[in-house]
């Protein structure tokens, strides 16, 4: 059997330094191509002090598409994300995407395209098998709790806000339904700024401090009664390690756009 030729791109970054070890050490993975501006024309073996592999570190997707590749993995920025994946797309390659900022917008187009060029494309603010879980979780206790919030939490250093799970997260509850208010926002007296920010119709309160960890907690409520969904990254990329690498195995097997880790788990 083939292994899947997989190209990282944010490669020098938070996870990426860690998941390029892992793909390394996946018999049935190889690294053909590894994208970080900042490091561009260095060796990426070198620099992650991986054994055995030597490997070019290139300036663009688009540049380091041109070895043959099976799947690109992108952790990059809000900024150069969807062109990225698009690229990817539009080069009949599978995209892996873990990079924050993307806008429900955004996602109807890369679908449609993926698509058009029939290729695989599994999107995912977090690859924590515990973050999906909350998803999944989640979408559940909106069918029978008719009223929530969301509480998004993350370092002052992250620059994006709501995150991107939290925006997935929200998505997936629009798709339940509209939370129930008895004072809708624009009903507020004093500064409506103060109940949050409405994405798809749900309320988003993000916290953005040091010494704070990635994480989101879904907060629902009945008379009388309330229940509270509550996921906490730790400090390193581990969590997301597995789960990335079960998208890079999955991602060839369907085409057009899958939304969320938990789209691939057997739940």
């Amino acid at each position: 059997m083939d292994k899947i030729r997989v190209c990282v791109a944010g490669a020098t970054g938070w996870v990426g330094r860690s998941l390029i070890p892992a793909i390394q050490d996946a018999g049935d993975m190889s690294i053909v191509g590894a994208v970080a501006r900042s490091s561009s024309g260095k060796d990426i073996g070198d620099i992650l002090n991986v054994k055995g592999l030597s490997l070019m570190i290139k300036s663009s997707v688009r540049d380091a598409l041109e070895v043959p590749t099976d799947v690109l993995v992108d952790f990059t920025s809000p900024e150069s994300v969807k062109s990225n994946v698009l690229t990817a797309i539009r080069n009949g390659v599978g995209v892996v995407v873990g990079t924050s900022g993307l806008s429900d917008e955004d996602y109807d187009e890369i679908g449609r395209e993926a698509v058009k060029e029939e290729v695989g494309v599994i999107a995912a603010g977090n690859f924590a098998i515990s973050a999906a879980l909350l998803l999944h979780f989640s979408v559940l206790a909106a069918k029978h709790m008719p009223s929530w919030e969301v509480v998004d939490f993350a370092s002052s250093k992250k620059v994006d806000a709501p995150s991107g799970m939290t925006r997935e997260l929200a998505y997936r509850l629009s798709k339940v339904g509209r939370p129930v208010s008895e004072i809708p926002v624009s009903d507020v007296k004093g500064i409506k700024e103060a109940r949050g920010a409405s994405v798809n119709h749900t309320q988003v309160h993000s916290i953005r401090l040091p010494g704070t960890v990635i994480g989101a907690e879904v907060l629902f409520g009945k008379p009388d009664e309330r229940l509270s969904i509550r996921y906490d990254a730790g400090t390193s990329a581990q969590p997301y390690i597995d789960g990335t690498l079960l998208a890079i195995r999955k991602v060839q097997k369907f085409k057009g756009l899958k939304r969320g880790l938990d789209s691939i788990l057997d739940l």
